[in-house]
């Protein structure tokens, strides 16, 4: 298993420790963002990365640095003059602070070291900026280990173990690693030899190819990050005449905004005009719509919530107005951001197209949720940074509870019907058990789970932690089982209860959800641009086949964007949750851990695979 915060192993999307380190990277970059808005300031910042740009590079897509230096694509000849004139460009739009991210590796295009103290001067003496250089040093190695680490870390580790049990002493050694959400085992040599092939190709001037060479992770961040930086001149974008609204359904989810500033930047980019809807379908039918330019996003990143303003109205009360409104502003295509609710929508409007010709235009829909309960997607925006805020309190619980000794605390967790909060926030905070909806309970579980606490009393970890899922079971409630827990406990341990409520909901995005709300966005208007390219038929758009109605997910390995209507079947509206669910397959793990005695499902474990060299056609499909 790989564990690296550089992310500089071949054949892996994600190395364990990675995401560590840019939780502390963007904690910094949040805080200097504040100080450099106040003081009108430049700042450069070096982050680690002495032979791959990762850190650097998925920094800067995270908080919409306006420069990065990494190693695998120095800058072309004559970069110092168009970096001061994107500055001052910028500075002019009103813009109060730059941020220059450089890799501790960065070179030019003559293997000449960029440093950050060169820069500084560089800024300084072109244009007189007030200009401060800060090194993140050994800081991005330390803190406690993000959400997704654990998680990652975990699910490594059970197929490590799976792949000993299957070896033989024939069989090559191997590397467990993720691609996508899913975990794969690629032969050690061939990551190693690709690994190397990169710094060789980077010592040989060939850039391009070490950027192919890193996997396709990297190559999209880089794509994306190109895409949302550089602004073009009006006079060079293409003239496309089509206008898309983008718009919230739904509860708040941290790196919705992150997925409109992509949404808004990729649109002018490829020549559409763009409309922020404010207060989803409920601000759509009173017309609150507005074109929103280049500038209006920036700095949206890093903000949690929703910043356009979201509501969990659904259209169907009002077709009629929605339509006029469509109408008003001629508008194309509809790229909506939200949870279960904006599912929902997107079937009424699916609907609704066989009385309205205006909701025969392309619609897409981005899965952004703290629950994480949308069908056709393996993970939702706003779901990282829910089990980091989850994880956080759990791990000051617990310390709370070593001090007292002999105390078990049970946990409320949001989701609605869905485990996955409960589940997976249980996992990576060590949980004894979690409680949810989709695995029913009795009596006798709650009895077994209080004698394994009674149990673990008498070793030397003195504490235990309880979580519920809030709609596991509607007469277990939090309360009741903390009274079982309670009485049943009396004179081994005692007991206390935690709702953690909204607070799961707010904060600061995580660098997991900007970059993936970021790189989903951006997707999903390249799909709205072919789509609309493909439906222009007689000077007007006309579409109203089933795959115009379309969510994007993450499906095991790949971005799939999926037709609506086909996902009707895979859902209980009941419950609002998919009827198959990947991450219940991590419950007897979180079980193990907590040393019950159970089986283990090992139908999923990866199959050894290697290592490819050659990327698939433009698709619908396409790894992440």
């Amino acid at each position: 298993m790989v564990g690296s915060i550089d992310n500089d192993f071949c054949g892996t999307d994600m190395t364990i420790g990675t995401d560590s380190a840019l939780h502390r990277i963007i904690e910094v970059v949040d805080a200097i963002m504040t100080t450099a808005q106040s003081h009108q300031r430049t700042f450069v910042l070096e982050v680690m990365g002495r032979h791959c740009g990762y850190l650097a590079l998925v920094s800067a897509l995270a908080c919409g640095a306006d420069w990065v230096f990494i190693p695998e694509m120095p800058p072309e000849d004559g970069w110092e003059d168009n970096m001061c004139q994107k500055l001052s460009e910028n500075r002019a739009d009103k813009k109060r602070l730059n941020i220059i991210i450089v890799a501790e590796g960065a070179i030019d295009s003559h293997n000449k070291a960029i440093t950050p103290d060169y820069i500084k001067e560089l800024v300084v003496r072109c244009l007189g900026f007030d200009t401060r250089v800060t090194i993140l040093g050994h800081v991005q190695r330390g803190g406690t280990p993000s959400a997704f680490d654990r998680i990652l870390a975990s699910r490594m580790g059970v197929e490590a173990v799976l792949a000993l049990l299957e070896a033989s002493a024939n069989t090559p050694a191997c590397v467990v690693s993720l691609v996508g959400n899913q975990a794969v085992r690629l032969p050690l040599m061939e990551c190693v030899q690709m690994t190397q092939e990169v710094q060789k190709a980077m010592d040989e001037k060939k850039f391009e190819e070490a950027v192919r060479l890193r996997g396709r992770s990297f190559e999209n961040n880089l794509s994306t990050y190109r895409l949302l930086s550089y602004r073009k001149a009006d006079s060079e974008l293409p003239n496309s005449s089509f206008n898309v609204a983008v718009l919230n359904v739904g509860a708040p989810a941290a790196g919705m905004n992150a997925a409109v500033r992509s949404a808004v930047r990729v649109g002018i980019t490829e020549g559409h005009k763009m409309f922020a809807v404010s207060d989803g379908f409920e601000g759509f039918y009173k017309g609150q719509i507005k074109e929103i330019k280049w500038g209006d996003v920036g700095g949206w990143t890093g903000q949690g919530g929703s910043l356009l303003g979201t509501k969990r109205t659904l259209p169907g009360k009002h077709l009629d107005k929605i339509a006029e409104q469509i109408r008003i502003h001629n508008i194309n295509a509809l790229l909506v951001i939200g949870g279960f609710e904006a599912l929902e929508s997107l079937l009424q409007l699916h609907e609704a197209r066989a009385n309205y010709e205006e909701y025969c235009i392309p619609m897409c829909m981005l899965p952004a949720t703290i629950s994480n309960n949308v069908p056709g997607t393996d993970l939702s925006i706003g779901a990282d940074t829910s089990l980091n805020a989850i994880v956080e309190t759990c791990d000051r619980i617990k310390q709370s509870a070593s001090g007292t000794k002999r105390r078990v605390f049970i946990i409320e967790t949001m989701g609605g019907y869905c485990g996955y909060l409960a589940t997976v926030g249980g996992l990576a905070a060590g949980a004894d058990t979690v409680y949810i909806y989709e695995e029913p309970f009795d009596i006798r579980d709650l009895q077994g789970n209080v004698e394994h606490l009674t149990q673990k009393m008498k070793t030397s970890i003195q504490r235990g932690l309880v979580l519920r899922n809030e709609n596991c079971n509607e007469n277990f409630t939090t309360d009741f089982i903390y009274q079982l827990y309670s009485e049943e406990g009396r004179g081994v341990f005692d007991c206390r209860k935690n709702i953690l409520g909204h607070m799961q909901q707010g904060g600061a995005p995580s660098p997991f959800d900007r970059n993936f709300g970021t790189k989903v966005a951006a997707k999903a208007i390249q799909w709205i641009t072919r789509t609309l390219k493909d439906s222009y038929k007689g000077g007007r758009v006309f579409a109203n086949s089933d795959d115009t109605v379309c969510l994007l997910g993450m499906r095991r390995r790949a971005l799939v964007f999926q037709p609506v209507s086909e996902l009707r079947d895979e859902t209980d509206f009941v419950h609002r949750i998919p009827k198959e669910q990947w991450w219940l397959k991590l419950r007897p793990l979180m079980k193990i851990l907590a040393k019950y005695k159970t089986s283990y499902d090992v139908s999923d474990a990866g199959q050894l695979e290697h290592v490819s060299r050659f990327r698939p056609k433009e698709s619908n499909t396409e790894t992440i």
